[in-house]
C-alpha cells in the first residue's frame, strides 16, 4: 500500500497512469513494456502503476489465448514489482483468486462484467489491497456507489472506480463523460481509454476496436477531470495475443502523455 501514490493529490499535479499489456505473454515482452513506460513516466513525473492480466477469463472463443499459466504469469508480475519498484495491478475473477493474486500485486481489479459480484468484492476488500472496480457496461455511473459501499463496508476504504464505456447497440461502446464527476463523488475515478474503444461481439469472435480514437477519448477524459487514465499498450498490437485491436502502440505513448499533461496544466492553471 505504501507505494501507491495518492491518486487525487500527486506531487506533480499530473494524472495517474495505469498501463501495460492486456495479458502476460512472456517475461521479455512484459519487461520491455514496463521499463519503457517507467522511463517515460519518471521523465514526465506521472505516477505509474504497471498492469497486466495473468489470465483472461472472459473470451469469446474457446481457442482464444487466455494466458501462459497462472503461477508463471503472477511470478512475472511480481518480478516487475520487485525489480522495478513499481506498484502492480491485475484482474481477479473469483473470491479464491484474490488470495492468490494478493501476493503479487498492490491493486486488485474487478472486471466490468463482475462489478456486482458480492463475494468477489468482499474477498478483494479483505486483502487490504486497493480495489479498482470497473464500471459495468450495463450500469449507470450512479449505480457504482453500491459496489464502492460493498468494499468499504467490508473494512477497506482503498477503492477506486474505472469508467470503461457503456454498451451501445450490440457491437460498440460509448463513453458518457457526464458519469465521471458522478463517480468521483464516490471514489477516485480512472478512465480506461483503450477498452472504451472496443467493438465487442464481432462475427469473427474476436473483439474489434478503434485505436485511432485513443487520443480523442484521452483528451476528453483529462478535460472533464479524471483522476487517472488506464491504457493497454504493446510494441506490436497487431501481433498481441489479446485485445490488440484497441491497444496503443508503445512508441506512441510518450507523445500522447505529453499532450495530456498540457491539458491537465491548463485546467489546473
Amino acid at each position: 500500500m505504501n507505494n501507491i501514490p495518492n491518486i487525487k493529490n500527486t506531487d506533480s499535479g499530473n494524472f495517474f497512469l495505469i498501463a501495460g499489456p492486456c495479458v502476460v505473454e512472456n517475461e521479455e515482452n512484459v519487461f520491455e513494456i514496463a521499463c519503457t513506460i517507467k522511463e517515460i513516466t519518471d521523465r514526465l513525473k506521472i505516477p505509474y502503476i504497471f498492469k497486466a492480466s495473468y489470465r483472461k477469463a472472459n473470451r469469446s472463443r474457446l481457442d482464444s489465448f487466455t494466458g501462459i499459466g497462472d503461477e508463471k504469469a503472477l511470478a512475472i508480475i511480481k518480478s516487475v514489482k520487485d525489480r522495478l519498484q513499481l506498484p502492480t495491478l491485475t484482474d481477479v475473477h473469483t473470491a479464491e483468486e484474490c488470495e492468490i493474486a494478493d501476493q503479487s500485486v498492490d491493486v486488485l481489479q474487478i472486471p466490468a462484467f463482475l462489478c456486482r459480484q458480492t463475494d468477489l468484492l468482499v474477498a478483494a476488500a479483505k486483502t487490504g489491497k486497493v480495489v479498482n472496480i470497473k464500471k459495468g457496461q450495463f450500469l449507470s455511473a450512479d449505480a457504482m456507489q453500491f459496489a464502492v459501499n460493498k468494499v468499504r463496508e467490508s473494512g477497506n476504504d482503498n477503492v477506486w472506480l474505472t469508467e470503461r464505456g457503456t454498451t451501445f447497440g450490440y457491437q460498440d461502446m460509448v463513453v458518457d463523460y457526464r458519469g465521471i464527476p458522478v463517480m468521483r463523488e464516490y471514489a477516485p475515478t480512472i478512465l480506461d481509454i483503450t477498452h472504451s474503444l472496443q467493438q465487442p461481439n464481432q462475427s469473427s469472435g474476436v473483439t474489434g476496436g478503434k485505436p485511432e480514437l485513443i487520443e480523442t477519448v484521452a483528451k476528453a477524459g483529462i478535460a472533464v477531470g479524471v483522476d487517472g487514465i488506464f491504457i493497454e499498450t504493446h510494441p506490436d498490437p497487431a501481433n498481441a495475443k489479446s485485445d490488440g485491436a484497441n491497444m496503443l502502440k508503445l512508441d506512441l505513448l510518450e507523445d500522447l502523455l505529453t499532450k495530456l499533461i498540457k491539458i491537465r496544466q491548463a485546467i489546473n492553471a
